[in-house]
């Protein structure tokens, strides 16, 4: 009898070193768009701003690459945030208004009940002989006007510019009154009669402005000791006569060039246009009413931080906090055009439904796509962008990076991903090929801009989708022919070509029919979407060649792009198809829809439920429960004993080297009948051997859902007969996996077990060629499995059962080349996947030998494990709520995090300090347990693993958008053990108070790495 003997790995301490100096978990830094802000503060000495979420999170942004993300230990909504004098850490409060004092280290603490609070900084220690009560208010108040009356809450307090002791203080009922700090004197009453909103002053502190609940705005001169005004200088309602909506923020900037500004949020008429999200600009009689998608949080004016006496603040810009987005307008340029921002961009200004990642993109392309982007945007301000505080200390980046999100309504947009500003580089629409109702709602808008108010659009956040159909599903890109694939919900499959001139031509259209008229099947799903006829207009950018109409039109589930064989495949949940997009005409289509597979029939859209098909099911139940009982009872049958003794044969074939796994459950094999069993998941070219083992060529494999793998040899011409000869496919292998798991993903490595390079690397010589003498291996990545299969015999070599872990799934797989920390020149290729519990694992290729796993996602976010996409150098992004994507590395050389530094006056008090004066941003750690780096990437950290710096962050420890309002709960709560075990200890952080009191003398300033 046979014995087989698995020879068991232990410790390499070669191996272990190597595995240290190859991979490294760290979530980096957060692309995006806060979810769900709610405070806005902006600091003109340091020219930084500060964002506040409801889920507790403090963003500080400056120059392009200058971020710091700080997170409450319990989720808790920042309802304000004030820069504190000498100091560059917002203050966060609940109080109803907060006055940092610009002479003294004090806050002003306005309440419900009235009552004016003063608090020493850092110290916090209430001053209680300069309360401020209402009784001492309401003693110079006259009689007629007090009725009995309260003041009401205070509802703004401000300092006079040039004289730091005297308050303007505002109650809601409208009163306002002038306050003598050191005298405790009443200096001026303005008896207003309109509920208070806001109050601004004028820079030389001769006049007020105020806003309130009517929609108007009065306009008070400030006199001596003892005066009161009973009339404004002037009253307005800028949008009257009708009842108009509360002017919430009211601000009056002068200018040198003559009228000065006042800026608003609110006071449109509540009737009609009640229902929008204004800012209104006015200088002069120039007025601009910018029109929001979303609710304005906040907004400020940036200029220049200290003003002479008697200049003028000639603001530059300003910038207004919306719900999902940030817009900032140069005030500086006639028209007062929009500047792009570097980076908050808004991810989901359509809902993503895909992402892409392109790695290595050649200088000609990117340069093209910049060009085209530019052009579309002509109206954009060319002004520099006006929050620079703070000093970017990052290198370039050697790489180029693109990332592509496809959208709801059928766009897809192109962003620098190359650093840690994630900016926008291109938008493309789709569109405008199909028949919709675009135009009409473009004619509305243009119909609304011309009445009163004088709305314009700012702002491209835009949620709605005018067909759901239009959704992008899948997205290819070829970098060095510049070539797309764009594929979407309706079956839609657009091939688009780079053009840097606009042009007008028609858009070829071309069926292929994936059921391939097979009988019983009926399309219950959606209309495929109708496609224009005739010339249509291009801009410069990708312009379509061809589209091609799967038929039926159900959602595109898997793509791939050829571009040196002019080739696109395609699959739905019907089958898959093949089409040559030089000769415009279909290679291959192929139905992969089992006989009882009728859900995919029905469509994402529709939810039809039917009578017929549940009694089917029943009944298939009873009659393989009855098929079943007959097997067990010939279980002791000869041929049975043989079958069985085959199997635990193959279950233990494999190498010696290969580690057996101490605990597996066994696999327990689908039927074939399954839903959806014919869905498409991945296709993928290869020049391999297919045939025989003398003769490679191109090939094209296909997986399902059922766990099938279709591999078609191609006939190919040369490029000098593309045009003479039609492409031709033969069907040369067809593999049903045992478990019948879904197939996630196709690789082909060559002799040398290298993934093979991409089209057109190895003849522009930006790759080696593969090793073609040696045999090929297929790599099959199932949902439960991962399989590498000799070519051209596709038998078995080696695999790795994942469900050594119960109940876990693949979920995403990608061949990664990580390079070591010691020398660049060492790279490793690697399997990465995703599970369904949100761990990623690390595997060596063709060996399959585990190496390391991480916690990355927590497995109840799901939407972050079906978003997240590889890098091929070892990185990743997933989303962590819809307008933001969290940014990961696998490797310890390249990883993309914040290194920037801060000059800051320190506070003379350090007692309260708790962090050194170098901090970091991020920590390794943002949505999960993070497992340090080691030779199982599974023992707990080591002093020697975190910094000091890092001990005492005041990063976040878990990602910011874990608010339970969120619609999208991508995250998770934060136990307080989970804080526990990555803050310092006692003794850590009472050394860094001494090193930080120690380091006073020295040049301040804060290293973000």
């Amino acid at each position: 009898m046979m014995k087989f003997r698995f020879r068991r790995q232990g410790a390499d301490p070669h191996r272990d070193r190597l595995r240290h100096d190859l991979f490294a978990f760290s979530k980096t830094v957060e692309h995006g768009f806060p979810s769900q802000p709610s405070a806005l503060a902006y600091d003109p000495v340091l020219r930084v701003m500060a964002i506040g979420t409801k889920a507790g999170a403090v963003k500080l942004y400056g120059a392009p690459g200058v971020e710091l993300t700080g997170l409450h230990k319990e989720t808790a909504t920042v309802t304000q945030l004030h820069f504190l004098p000498a100091s560059c850490s917002p203050g966060i409060t609940r109080v109803t208004v907060v006055l940092p004092m610009a002479a003294a280290a004090m806050v002003c603490l306005g309440t419900e009940g009235g009552a004016v609070y003063f608090v020493t900084l850092p110290t916090l220690t209430l001053l209680e002989d300069k309360t401020l009560f209402p009784d001492e208010i309401l003693q110079s108040v006259p009689d007629d006007y007090r009725c009995g009356k309260a003041l009401g809450p205070v509802e703004s307090i401000q300092e006079q510019p040039g004289n730091g002791s005297r308050l303007l203080i505002g109650y809601s009922r409208g009163l306002v009154v002038l306050w003598e700090q050191s005298t405790r004197v009443v200096q001026h009453l303005f008896l207003g009669n309109q509920q208070l909103e806001s109050l601004a002053w004028e820079q030389s502190g001769k006049s007020i402005v105020s806003s309130h609940s009517d929609g108007g705005y009065m306009v008070w001169a400030v006199g001596g000791t003892g005066q009161r005004s009973q009339q404004p200088v002037m009253s307005t309602i800028p949008y009257g006569p009708f009842p108009c909506k509360a002017i919430s923020k009211i601000l009056w900037r002068t200018c040198e060039s003559g009228n000065a500004f006042i800026i608003f949020s609110g006071g449109m008429p509540r009737a009609s246009y009640g229902d929008r999200h204004c800012v209104s600009v006015l200088q002069g009689q120039t007025l601009a009413t910018l029109d929001f998608t979303s609710r304005v949080i906040d907004f400020f004016t940036v200029q220049s931080a200290e003003v002479p006496e008697g200049g003028f603040e000639n603001p530059r810009a300003l910038v207004v906090l919306v719900e999902e987005e940030l817009v900032a307008i140069d005030l500086q340029t006639p028209g007062w055009p929009t500047i792009p921002a570097p980076y908050l961009a808004p991810l989901h200004s359509s809902a993503i439904t895909c992402s892409c990642h392109v790695s290595n993109v050649p200088l000609k392309l990117w340069e093209r796509i910049v060009s085209v982007g530019e052009q579309q945007s002509p109206r954009q301000s060319s002004a520099a962008w006006p929050i620079d505080g703070g000093k970017n200390l990052a290198q370039e980046p050697t790489q180029r990076g693109l990332l592509l999100t496809g959208h709801e309504d059928g766009t897809v947009r192109f962003w620098d991903a190359s650093g840690v500003s994630l900016k926008p580089l291109y938008k493309l629409g789709t569109a405008n090929i199909f028949q919709t109702d675009c135009e009409h709602n473009d004619s509305l808008n243009q119909a609304g801009e011309e009445e009163w108010p004088p709305f314009r659009k700012v702002g491209c956040f835009d949620p709605y989708s005018d067909d759901p159909r239009l959704g992008v599903q899948k997205i290819a890109l070829c970098k060095y022919t510049a070539k797309m694939v764009v594929a979407g919900t309706a079956g839609q499959v657009l091939v688009m070509e780079l053009s840097d001139e606009k042009s007008e031509h028609a858009v070829s259209v071309a069926t292929v029919d994936l059921l391939q008229d097979r009988e019983g099947f009926t399309w219950k799903g959606h209309d495929r979407l109708a496609p224009r006829n005739g010339p249509l207009h291009f801009p410069a950018g990708f312009q379509p060649s061809v589209l091609v109409q799967c038929v039926p039109p159900a959602a595109v589930t898997a793509v791939t792009l050829h571009s040196e064989w002019n080739l696109v495949a395609f699959g739905t949940s019907h089958g898959f198809g093949l089409f040559d997009y030089y000769r415009r005409n279909p290679v291959l289509a192929r139905c992969t829809l089992h006989p009882n597979d009728s859900l995919a029939m029905e469509g994402p859209l529709s939810r039809v439920k039917s009578l017929k098909k549940s009694l089917r099911q029943s009944f298939r139940r009873i009659r393989k429960s009855r098929v079943s009982g007959k097997k067990r009872l010939n279980a002791n049958s000869p041929s049975s004993k043989v079958q069985e003794a085959n199997a635990q044969l193959a279950e233990q074939a494999g190498p010696p080297e290969v580690e057996m796994t101490p605990v597996q459950r066994r696999i327990e094999p689908r039927s074939a009948d399954d839903s959806l069993s014919g869905v498409v998941r991945c296709l993928y070219f290869a020049d391999t051997f297919l045939r025989d083992a003398a003769h490679h060529g191109p090939t094209m494999w296909a997986g399902t859902n059922s766990g099938s793998v279709f591999a078609y040899a191609l006939e190919v011409p040369s490029q000098e007969k593309f045009s003479e000869r039609a492409v031709e496919a033969v069907l040369g292998k067809e593999i049903q996996l045992m478990h019948r798991a879904p197939v996630v993903a196709i690789a082909v490595l060559d002799g040398r077990g290298n993934p093979l390079p991409e089209p057109y690397e190895v003849s522009r010589d930006l790759a080696k060629a593969p090793d073609m003498q040696g045999s090929h291996s297929m790599l099959i990545s199932s949902e439960e499995q991962f399989k590498v299969f000799t070519l051209p015999k596709v038998s078995a070599k080696t695999k790795f059962k994942l469900t050594a872990h119960e109940g876990c799934r693949v979920r995403k797989v990608a061949l990664v080349s990580l390079a070591s920390v010691g020398s660049e020149e060492r790279l490793e290729n690697c399997l990465a996947c995703l599970t369904n519990l949100g761990d990623i694992h690390i595997f060596t290729v063709p060996s399959l030998r585990p190496q390391v796993h991480y916690s990355c996602i927590r497995k109840e976010d799901i939407s972050g494990i079906a978003s997240c996409v590889f890098t091929k150098h070892g990185q990743g992004f997933y989303l962590i709520s819809p307008s933001e994507f969290e940014r990961f590395s696998l490797s310890a050389r390249n990883v993309t995090e914040p290194l920037c530094r801060l000059e800051v006056a320190r506070l003379q008090d350090t007692s309260c300090l708790s962090n050194s004066s170098t901090v970091t941003p991020k920590l390794p750690q943002a949505n999960g347990t993070h497992v340090p780096r080691g030779s199982e990437g599974q023992h707990s950290p080591s002093d020697s693993d975190r910094s000091p710096e890092a001990a005492v962050s005041p990063g976040p420890i878990d990602s910011p958008n874990s608010s339970l309002e969120n619609p999208l709960d991508t995250t998770g709560d934060i136990t307080v053990e989970e804080v526990k075990d990555f803050l310092a200890s006692s003794e850590e952080a009472e050394q860094n108070l001494r090193n930080a009191s120690e380091d006073e003398a020295r040049p301040t300033g804060i290293l973000i790495k």
